[in-house]
C-alpha cells in the first residue's frame, strides 16, 4: 500500500512553481460559454474576460486534444472570497490574458458538482494541509491535479500562473511524476476495507468515543473550543439523543448550552430568522454572513427534537422564525426550496459588501429605535460585546427572554410586545436595502432535507401547513425530478434537470419518503423509498467494500471513485443510507437490508476513533444496536391521534408504523380492529401485549 507523505507534495510543488523562466504559447480563440448555464454562480461569470467553460466531457476532450493544462475554479453564489477573486482576479483583462492563452478554464458551482468538487478538494487538502473555496485548482489535459490552493491575491495568482505554464513547457515529465503520486494519495484517502470481524458494537465504546469528544467542548459559548465555530447540526443531534438515552445531565446541560448560544448569538438573524453559515469567532456573534438552505434545513429538525426533549420555548421559537424565513426567502411558487442568500449585498453605494444587509450603526439604531432604545441597546447589546467592525453592529442576545424580563421588570407578554415592535422598525428599514442575491437553483439532497425539516417541526408541533409544504415539495420532486426508470435528478432550475442525481440525493429523499410515511400512513411514500434504495443498490453499490458511491456507475469516472462516508456539516451519504436501510428493514421485514446496514456500520466503526465528531450520524445510528429500538404500530381509527400524542415526547430510538384501516405491510398486518385502536410495542420482532393509552405505550417503551 501506498502511503502519503505530506513533505513528498510540498518538495515536489516548490520545485514545480519556483524553477521556472517566462515563455509564451499560441493563444487559441475561446468564448465565455458560461452564458448557457442556469447556475447562478455560474452565470455571475458569465461575463469575466476569461473564457470560462462549464464542466463537460466536451471541455475536457478539448483539453486532451490541445494538451493545454487545466484551471478548475470551483465556487458557490453566496461565497464571499469566491466574489472577491473575481472581482481581483477573474475581471481583470491582463490575468484574462494569462489563462486564456495557456489553459482551458473550468468553473465549477461546486453545489451542482459535489462529485468534482470532492475529488478536487482532497487533492489540494492533501498538497496544502488547507481546503475551502474558492478552490482553485490546476491539472494536466487529463484532468488530474498538479496544483491547488484556495483565494489568491492577483499578484499571487498571476504568478502562479507564468510560472507554472513555464515548467509545463520546459519539464512536463515532472508534472506527470507528481500526478501519478498525487493520484494515488487521493484515492487512498476513500479506501474502505471490508471488516470482517463481528459486528460489535457496545456501549463502551460510544462511552469512550463521547469522552474523549467532550474534552473539546467549549463550556462558556458552546460548541467546540476555539475559532471559526460551524454548528454541525448532526453532532448535536447524536449528543442529545446519547444524553438523553444515558442520563447524562451534565453533557446534555453541554448540549443546550450550545443550542442557547446558536439561538442567541448573530449566527442567527435576530430580525428576520433564519442561521447564517458559520460564525468567524468563539461566541457566535460574527457570522459569514450567506444563508444556506442545508443549514437551515438541519436546525429546524435538530431544535424542533430538543423542544421535544426539553419543552424549551426558546427552541421553538427558533424553529418557527427559521420557517418563516425559509418560506419568505427560500421558497419558489413551485414548492421547491432555493439554495441561499449571498453573504455580500450592495451598500446605498451600490457597493457589494459582506453583511451589508444585516448590520447596523449606532447612530443608525438611534434613529430608528426612538423610543426603549436603552432596553434595547442592553437586549441585543449594542456595546463592547456586540460591536463588530467599522462602526457596525450585529444584534446578539446574551441571557434568555424570562431572564431578561425579570431583570428589567417587564412580564414576558410585555417584552413580546416591545420586541415585536423593534422587528418592525428594523425590517421597514431593511426594505429600503438591496437584499442579498438569491441562488435560485433547487438542489434534490438540499430540498429533501428541507421536507424532513418540516415533518419534524409537524411532529414537534402538529402545525398542518408545516406538513402540507413537506407533501408540496416531495411530490414535485416525484413528479419533476424522478424518472420512470427510478432514477432521481440532482439539480432544478425553469424547468430543466441537467445533472444525474449524487448518492445524497437519493439517500436524502428516500430518508424523507420513509419520515413522511410514518407521519401520513401513506404508504406510497414508503414505497418510493424502497424504490430509491434499490436503484442505489443497483448503480451505486460496491459489492467489494459493501458501500456505495458518491456518483452513479452511469456517469463518467473522475480521477478519484469517491466513497463518502465522514460526516460534515451535513452526514455522509452513506450514513444516510445505512439508516434507510435499517429502518425499512423493520418497515418491510427484509433481513438483507439490515445486513448490508450493520457491514457498513462495521467497516466505519474502526475509523470512528480518529475524530467522532465526524462521525456523529454514524454513531446515532450505532446507537439503534447498543440499545434497545423499538417498533411502535398503531393502528385503529385514532391512530393519528394517538401519533400526534406519542410524538409530543422525544423519542430517537422508535421507529412508528401507522394505519387507521387494515393494511397488507409487515409491521401493520392483520392487527386492525374494527372501531378500536392499539398501540404495539415491538423489539427484535417481539411485541407485547397491545395497549390502548399513550401512558402505557411509554411505560413499556420506557421500561
Amino acid at each position: 500500500m501506498n502511503v502519503f507523505k505530506p513533505s513528498f507534495f510540498i518538495t515536489i510543488l516548490c520545485i514545480i512553481i519556483f524553477s521556472c523562466n517566462n515563455s509564451t504559447k499560441n493563444q487559441h480563440e475561446f468564448t465565455n460559454d458560461l452564458v448557457k448555464e442556469t447556475s447562478p454562480y455560474l452565470l455571475q461569470h458569465a461575463h469575466n474576460p476569461v473564457n470560462w467553460k462549464a464542466w463537460n466531457d466536451t471541455t475536457l476532450a478539448e483539453a486532451k486534444k490541445d494538451k493545454k493544462l487545466i484551471i478548475i475554479s470551483i465556487g458557490y453564489a453566496a461565497c464571499h472570497w469566491c466574489h472577491v477573486m473575481e472581482k481581483e482576479s477573474f475581471e481583470d483583462s491582463l490575468v484574462a490574458k494569462t489563462m486564456n492563452k495557456n489553459f482551458v478554464n473550468i468553473k465549477v458551482d461546486r453545489e451542482e458538482r459535489p462529485d468534482v468538487d470532492k475529488v478536487y478538494m482532497k487533492a489540494v487538502q492533501l498538497m496544502t494541509g488547507n481546503g475551502g473555496w474558492p478552490l482553485n485548482v490546476i491539472a494536466l489535459p487529463d484532468g488530474r491535479p498538479i496544483w491547488g490552493g484556495t483565494y489568491f491575491t492577483k499578484k499571487q495568482w498571476q504568478k502562479v500562473l507564468v510560472q507554472i505554464t513555464e515548467n509545463y513547457k520546459n519539464k512536463p515529465e515532472s508534472f506527470y511524476a507528481f500526478a501519478d503520486e498525487l493520484e494515488k494519495g487521493v484515492k487512498g484517502l476513500d479506501l474502505i476495507q471490508l471488516n470482517t470481524e463481528k459486528a460489535d458494537f457496545t456501549k463502551l465504546f460510544l462511552s469512550n468515543e463521547v469522552k474523549k469528544w467532550s474534552s473539546l467542548f467549549d463550556n462558556s459559548f458552546g460548541g467546540k473550543k476555539g475559532a471559526p465555530k460551524f454548528m454541525m447540526p448532526n453532532n448535536y443531534q447524536f449528543l442529545l439523543r446519547y444524553a438523553h438515552q444515558n442520563k447524562d445531565k451534565k453533557l446534555l446541560n453541554s448540549v443546550e448550552k450550545t443550542l442557547n448560544k446558536m439561538a442567541f448569538g448573530g449566527i442567527f438573524d435576530q430580525v428576520n430568522g433564519g442561521f447564517s453559515r458559520y460564525s468567524t469567532d468563539k461566541k457566535w456573534h460574527v457570522p459569514h454572513f450567506e444563508k444556506m438552505l442545508y443549514d437551515n434545513a438541519q436546525l429546524v429538525s435538530l431544535y424542533a427534537k430538543a423542544y421535544q426533549l426539553t419543552k424549551n420555548k426558546i427552541y421553538k421559537n427558533i424553529v418557527l422564525e427559521t420557517l418563516e424565513f425559509v418560506k419568505n426567502d427560500l421558497t419558489s411558487a413551485e414548492g421547491m426550496f432555493y439554495s441561499s442568500l449571498d453573504a455580500d449585498s450592495y451598500t446605498p453605494k451600490n457597493v457589494l459588501e459582506e453583511g451589508a444587509y444585516y448590520t447596523w450603526t449606532k447612530e443608525e439604531l438611534k434613529s430608528i429605535i426612538t423610543t426603549n432604545f436603552d432596553l434595547f441597546s442592553k437586549y441585543y447589546n449594542i456595546n463592547d460585546f456586540g460591536y463588530w467592525e467599522d462602526d457596525k453592529y450585529v444584534l446578539i442576545k446574551t441571557i434568555d427572554d424570562v431572564s431578561f424580563s425579570n431583570k428589567h421588570h417587564l412580564s414576558l407578554n410585555q417584552l413580546d410586545n416591545i420586541k415585536n415592535d423593534w422587528k418592525k422598525q428594523l425590517k421597514k428599514v431593511q426594505k429600503n436595502r438591496k437584499k442579498p442575491r438569491l441562488d435560485d437553483k433547487s438542489l434534490t439532497s438540499w430540498n429533501a432535507l428541507m421536507i424532513l425539516g418540516y415533518v419534524d417541526a409537524y411532529s414537534a408541533f402538529n402545525q398542518k401547513e408545516h406538513l402540507d409544504i413537506a407533501l408540496k415539495t416531495a411530490n414535485f420532486i416525484v413528479n419533476n425530478l424522478l424518472s420512470k426508470e427510478g432514477k432521481l435528478y440532482h439539480n432544478y432550475k425553469n424547468g430543466k434537470t441537467t445533472i444525474n442525481g449524487f448518492l445524497e440525493d437519493y439517500a436524502a429523499t428516500a430518508q424523507a419518503f420513509i419520515k413522511l410515511h410514518e407521519v401520513t400512513s401513506d404508504k406510497i411514500w414508503l414505497e418510493k423509498a424502497n424504490d430509491l434504495v434499490k436503484y442505489t443498490m443497483t448503480n451505486f453499490y460496491d459489492e467489494t467494500s459493501k458501500m456505495f458511491f458518491f456518483s452513479s456507475k452511469e456517469d463518467t469516472d473522475l480521477a478519484s471513485k469517491i466513497i463518502e462516508y465522514q460526516d460534515n456539516v451535513i452526514a455522509s451519504s452513506n450514513s444516510i443510507m445505512a439508516k434507510n436501510l435499517f429502518a425499512l428493514s423493520h418497515h418491510l421485514s427484509n433481513n438483507s437490508y439490515k445486513e448490508k446496514a450493520t457491514a457498513m456500520l462495521n467497516n466505519i466503526k474502526p475509523k470512528i476513533t480518529d475524530n467522532a465528531s465526524y462521525y456523529a450520524n454514524w454513531l446515532d445510528f450505532m446507537m439503534n444496536y447498543t440499545d434497545k429500538y423499538y417498533e411502535v404500530v398503531i393502528v385503529g381509527k385514532k391512530a393519528q391521534e394517538k401519533r400526534v400524542a406519542l410524538q409530543k415526547k422525544y423519542l430517537p430510538n422508535i421507529l412508528i408504523s401507522i394505519s387507521n384501516k387494515a393494511s397488507n405491510l409487515p409491521l401493520l398486518e392483520n392487527r386492525f380492529i374494527t372501531d378500536e385502536t392499539y398501540l404495539y410495542v415491538c423489539v427484535n420482532n417481539t411485541c407485547r401485549l397491545p395497549v390502548k393509552t399513550i401512558k402505557e405505550t411509554l411505560k413499556l417503551i420506557e421500561n
